[in-house]
């Protein structure tokens, strides 16, 4: 049974598209099969985890608004078995024609489920906002990632996203759930990271991973040469944390 996970924050700069990439990267490693879904219009996904052949190729554009099959548009990523749905540059209007469109709630939906048991796991990258983009996917999804960074503004948006998720649950999706919290940017010697992880834990208890993603240059580094931690600097704080996050993410969703 494939599990749909939504990487979700309404704030941006939070870790969220580097979580995507790196934590599917881990679960290839460990014999799963992964599918990323790019669905930020940003493109850091695409960018982050691919090379020059996959321009031209077919994207989540194509999927949603142009009627191309789902399996056209799966392409290969620089980390050896992982999958990615592209972005394009179209995606930046994307939402625009899709509220026009107005039969878009369960448009991904539909489309994913096309793709049976092919994947153990499929990962949407959503945008940093609740817009339409944001909706489809979480409509599509079995359960919410929200990805927190372990900074002052981070606990602003708590309220935020229960809102959110009960926004789409009552209205659109009454199976979604909140299925793990992740801190990243975490540094265990300022003491702001710690306060921010108490509260963190002490509101959405034992749904917070364990793992913390810490602060670590090469996991900025590494997005911009297209590869994922593990193929840029596989010895790297970064990317051990990764690991271990990929050993507690398996545990949670009874994958061993």
């Amino acid at each position: 049974m494939t599990n749909i996970l939504s990487f979700f924050n309404q704030k941006g700069g939070v870790g969220k598209t580097t979580s995507v990439l790196n934590l599917a990267s881990a679960l290839v490693d460990k014999g799963k099969r992964v599918l990323v879904v790019d669905a930020d219009p940003q493109g850091n996904l695409t960018s982050g985890i691919t090379d020059d052949n996959i321009s031209g190729h077919a994207s989540l554009y194509d999927i949603l608004l142009r009627d191309v099959e789902i399996k056209e548009a799966i392409g290969p990523t620089t980390h050896k078995g992982l999958d990615i749905i592209p972005g394009s540059q179209d995606s930046a209007g994307m939402e625009i024609e899709l509220a026009v469109n107005g039969d878009w709630h369960y448009l991904l939906r539909n489309k994913l489920q096309e793709l049976g048991d092919a994947y153990d796991f499929i990962f949407l990258d959503c945008p940093p906002s609740l817009g339409v983009l944001s909706i489809m996917c979480l409509n599509a999804s079995d359960g919410l990632i929200s990805v927190i960074q372990a900074e002052y503004y981070a606990l602003e948006g708590v309220s935020q996203l229960i809102n959110t998720l009960n926004l789409v649950k009552e209205n659109y999706n009454s199976g979604l759930e909140l299925k793990g919290v992740l801190l990243t940017m975490y540094d265990a010697r300022n003491n702001l990271s710690l306060d921010v992880e108490s509260e963190v834990r002490e509101f959405f208890k034992d749904i917070v991973f364990k793992t913390m993603i810490p602060r670590n240059v090469k996991l900025a580094e590494a997005p911009s040469h297209g590869l994922s931690i593990f193929d840029y600097d596989k010895k790297s704080t970064g990317a051990e944390s990764y690991k271990q996050l990929a050993k507690e993410f398996l545990k949670r969703f009874k994958e061993i």
